[in-house]
């Protein structure tokens, strides 16, 4: 058994880490920005391991030193999933930025004094697979970094890119002796375990709601939340997986394809599906007025492929398909009445 430490326990991924970690036999202690969540989360988790209304919690804000000593102490592993993922773009690219990166030398600089073995940071394929426009690989591994200052970047693509370098850098220098993995996920599905959903799960949801007037030309390479998790695990576990990053992957979907997928897995949504193409312009036009779309108008058209080898290789990991994860997320999301 290995005592662990989850940052951003409250996260969508987080939670489904924290349940694998304990199902493993290993102790969980987790990080939140406030206490006033610490029952809450804990209610959800005990729902499916009661084990978890023992974990521990200590507040601690990637924005902040505060926290981060008290946090890692006595622990044998760093699991470092939190990191801002807004469903808008901010007025300023720096407060993305600032904390992924800060927060994670943070945590890295706190595991490195209290004598870590290892941290697995959560990072994703935004720091692989962006910033290159139309020269991208047509499949991205472990070995492509994206570009910050290349088009077709957000803030959140590069906030990840540079908090991703900023770690490797400080293993490589200052923090010598502390071992890092980084686990690189593309869009996260999955089933959700409260009503209190991902942004990540915005798409299942917009397609079931009703809200969505059509299907852009948008697609996203997609993994299931259960495996990514399962990957988070792998590389705190597996000597060899140390000094290494691992895209966690599975499948491409178009939106068209995803809608027909949800059509016909639950044929009583059939009406508020949408069915239709939606034009290119009327996108921009859309991310204009609502903020959410503007994070993909840079993706209309665009393929992002990318190749779970790595993981399935060294980590072991069998990775559910795409329309598994997204048949999930939507099934959690019904029965929890988020849609």
């Amino acid at each position: 058994m290995a005592h662990v430490l989850v940052t951003g326990a409250s996260g969508f991924l987080a939670q489904h880490l924290i349940l694998q970690l304990l199902a493993s036999g290993h102790s969980v202690r987790g990080t939140l920005r406030s206490m006033k969540r610490a029952d809450e989360v804990r209610s959800v988790l005990a729902k499916f391991d009661p084990r978890a209304k023992d974990i521990a919690f200590v507040e601690a804000d990637l924005s902040s030193d505060a926290g981060w000593d008290d946090a890692v102490l006595n622990c044998d592993f760093v699991q470092h999933v939190a990191s801002p993922f807004p469903a808008t773009h901010p007025k300023d690219e720096m407060e993305l930025i600032r904390p992924a990166r800060d927060g994670a030398l943070r945590v890295l600089k706190a595991a490195k004094a209290a004598g870590v073995k290892r941290v697995v940071m959560t990072s994703s394929m935004a720091a692989i697979a962006y910033g290159h426009g139309d020269d991208r690989a047509e499949v991205s591994d472990e070995t492509m970094w994206s570009n910050p200052d290349g088009p077709d970047n957000t803030p959140y693509t590069k906030s990840k890119t540079v908090a991703e370098r900023a770690a490797w850098d400080y293993v490589n220098g200052e923090g010598q002796g502390l071992e890092l993995v980084t686990i690189n996920p593309t869009g996260i599905m999955g089933p959700a375990l409260s009503a209190d959903v991902s942004t990540s799960l915005e798409i299942p949801i917009r397609l079931l709601n009703g809200k969505t007037p059509g299907l852009p030309r948008l697609g996203f390479s997609f993994v299931d939340v259960r495996d990514v998790a399962e990957c988070h695990v792998k590389a705190m576990e597996i000597p060899e997986a140390a000094g290494e990053r691992f895209l966690a992957t599975e499948g491409f979907l178009w939106f068209s394809e995803a809608a027909a997928i949800l059509r016909k897995a639950f044929p009583a949504y059939d009406k508020k599906i949408p069915k239709r193409n939606l034009p290119d312009w009327v996108l921009k036009m859309m991310a204009k007025f609502q903020p959410v779309y503007q994070q993909t108008v840079t993706e209309l058209g665009r393929t992002r492929k990318a190749s779970n080898a790595k993981a399935s290789r060294v980590l072991g990991v069998k990775f559910r398909t795409a329309e598994e994860a997204l048949i999930a997320s939507a099934r959690s999301l019904i029965d929890l009445k988020v849609v």
